[in-house]
Order: C-alpha cells, then structure tokens, then sequence
C-alpha cells in the first residue's frame, strides 16, 4: 500500500487530483487482464487463445534487423536525431507514391514520430484552446479525445454505426458544435470495425473541412492492410493536402511494433505546429531505426507478405465463427474482425452487454477478445494470435471451433 502524504493532494485535476489512484472504477483492458488471470488458474491444462491482441504476433522481417543492427553500430548514428533525417522523410516521398499515389511531396509535408500514438497525443497541444471541441469517431483509439480534455477542450463523438457502413454521418453534426471544431479525427481502415473508407467519403471529408474550417487528422496506422484493390490514403483525395495530414505507422504494416517509429504527412502548416511542439516533447527517435525505417518503406513487398498472412487468418476465423453460429464477415482492411454480440447462449447465459460476453469467452472457454459496448454490443478479434506457419493457424482455428461448438446462440 502506497503511504499517504501531501503528493496525493497536488495531481493535476486533469488526471483525477486528490483521488488519483484512488477511483474504484476498473477500466476495459484492466478487467480483461484480471479474467485471464481467473481463466488461467481455473484451467491451468488448457493454453488460452488471445484472440484480443492489437499488435502483430511476428517480428520484422530480417532484412529490416539486419539494417537496424549495422546501423546502430555505426558511430555517426549514435546523436540525438531530433525532427528527423532527411533520408526518412525522401523515403516517406517514394513511399507515399508508389503505393497510396500521392505524388509531389516535399520534406516540408513531412516529419517523423515516435510511434503514432505520441503524435495523436500531440495534435491538441498544437490546436486546442479552453473550450474548443475535437470530433472523435467511437468506438475508436481515444488518445486524442483525452489530450483535448486535458488542454480543456470538449470531445464531440460520432458513432460508426453498422448502417452507415461504419462511417461517421457528418451531416448529422449540429452547427453550434461544427462552430466550435478545430479537429476532426477519422482512421480508416477502422479499429475495431475493420472498415475501410471510400473516395466518395474522404472527398467529403475534405469539402466538410474547407465549408468548418476544421483541420483533418487521418490515423493511417491499418492503410497499408487493405484487401481491396490498392490501400487509399487521404491525401490522394483533391483538396487533402489543404486541410489536413495523415499519420501512417511502421508498426502493422512492417511488423515494427516497439520500434516506434511513424511519420506525420501533409498540409505543410499542419506539420510545421506539429515539429514545433514535438521539438519540445523529445529528441527524435534513434538514427538507426530511422534508417531501418527507411529500408521498410523502400520495400512495400513486405507489407504484401504481411497482408496476405493475415487475410487468410481473417478468411479463416470468419468461417469458424460463422460455422458455430456466429455472425462475422471478412473486413476491408486491418487485421480486426468486429463481431456482434449475442443475447445469449440457449438454455444457458445471457449476455446485456459485450463485456459479459468477453468475460465468457475468456473464462469459460479461454479465448480471449476485447468488448466494445460504445455503439452497440461488439466484440474485435483478432487475426494476430500466435501461430507458426499456415499448419499453426489451422490448429488454432480448430481448437477455436472445437471449444465454441455445442453452444447456441441467440441473438
């Protein structure tokens, strides 16, 4: 227990002040832990199935370590790297190109990050101002919306309903808040829903923000895992660049997870707020890694080596899920499938939210998911489980249908 004194009286109110530490509320991922633990020491024989897990289940492909390694041992890499080198961002160039054919870019429109969570955390530093809103679409990644409210800015939530193709109905958005908006976040493909925008949408994002002068922020993190025909980036759409960036990731497209490393691209002005405020919060992300940063987007046959591993897996989970009377389709892109959640199992429990179901998949059959109970009940699983080779993903698959055949759901 910790001791009490006067450092418990000087938290900031923005994380909780005297009560910080002190809530008794248990937060989603916190309770998932704690079932797992509960799972585990029940059924100490059988592996559990952590189908919850938002991040790849394999390392970078050897090439990119193999950079990183000479990379690091060279001496002129070991200084602070503070914005940026100028060969990440020439990358950033040619990737954004080649594969979401957005050409003209300078290393203006550029600038990288450590991670694209930090830069989320970033964007209302730059903008947010007491009483300004931030338009946030649920369910979705919050750390943007929570930065708003700590700079005393309000969050305006756009649900992703399943009707609406899971993308934020702007015209639905009163003119007083539209006033009032300064950001406007989206992030496509979509976790958790695993849906992809359109052209037709992205263009009217932009006339949206020129008609609100409101600056766009695109969390690209999933752009890269598109099983159409080719990814589709923001900025491809006419008139982007004026009112907005796009934030892509290393992490699931290259397997670079704890590496760190992501890049901010687009409206020249919009980067350089961002490279100002970033200058104030860290010196760079290490040299090396920049570099190895480098090789990975000079080689976007990876990502389609990645790509196509976790679409069979999607495939694959689909018709386990759909055989044991479930109801699950193959999404546009991520590696998430988005789930909704019965209202019970036949002559047994009952479910009134997805975190009743989630604790029971995860305690009485040992897999795990994570709920979403914001719009809707839903559950995400997950293509990223561990597994090794095509053999592995099929032994998983069927251990999964195994424990979940017999039950009846109800819906």
């Amino acid at each position: 227990m910790v001791r009490e004194s006067y450092i418990q009286n000087l938290f900031a109110d923005r994380i909780g002040g005297k009560k910080f530490g002190k809530e008794s509320t248990i937060y989603k991922f916190e309770k998932i832990k704690r079932f797992k633990r509960e799972a585990k020491e029940k059924n100490p024989h059988m592996p559990l199935i952590d189908l919850g897990v938002g991040e790849p289940d394999e390392m970078a492909f050897p090439e990119v370590v193999n950079t990183l390694a000479a990379e690091a041992a060279k001496p002129e890499n070991r200084g602070y790297a503070d914005n940026g080198i100028d060969g990440f961002k020439d990358a950033v160039v040619g990737y954004m190109d080649k594969v979401y054919n957005v050409p003209g870019l300078t290393r203006n429109n550029i600038i990288h990050s450590i991670g694209s969570k930090p830069a989320l955390a970033m964007f209302p530093s730059i903008f947010i101002n007491r009483g300004d809103l931030t338009l946030m679409t649920v369910p979705g990644y919050p750390v943007m919306g929570t930065h708003t409210g700590w700079y005393e800015g309000e969050v305006y939530n756009l649900p992703l309903l399943e009707s609406n193709g899971f993308l934020p109905d702007l015209d639905s958005i009163p003119e007083d808040v539209r006033k009032r908006a300064k950001l406007l976040y989206i992030n496509y493909p979509n976790n958790p829903t695993g849906a992809v925008a359109t052209k037709e949408f992205f263009a009217k994002v932009v006339s949206f923000a020129k008609e609100n002068k409101i600056i766009v922020v695109h969390d690209a993190a999933y752009a890269a895992l598109n099983y159409g025909d080719s990814p589709l980036s923001f900025l491809s759409t006419p008139g982007a660049m004026e009112v907005g960036v796009e934030i892509h990731s290393l992490s699931k497209a290259y397997n670079m997870t704890g590496w760190r490393i992501a890049f901010v691209v687009g409206n020249e002005l919009v980067v350089s707020g961002f490279a100002n405020v970033k200058d104030n919060y860290d010196s760079g992300q290490f040299i090396a890694i920049q570099k190895a940063g480098i090789y990975a987007l000079d080689h976007p046959n990876i990502t389609e080596k990645i790509k196509k591993k976790y679409k069979r897996r999607l495939v694959g989970l689909v018709d386990v899920l759909n055989s044991v009377g479930l109801k699950a389709t193959v999404p546009g892109g991520s590696f998430y499938l988005y789930v909704k959640v019965p209202k019970g199992i036949k002559g047994g429990e009952r479910f009134a939210s997805a975190e009743d179901f989630s604790r029971f998949m995860i305690t009485e059959k040992l897999i795990s998911t994570v709920p979403w109970d914001d719009v809707g009940s839903y559950v995400r699983f997950s293509a990223t489980f561990e597994a090794k080779g095509e053999e592995g993903e099929r032994g998983v698959l069927a251990e999964i249908k195994k424990r979940l055949s017999g039950l009846e759901f109800e819906f």
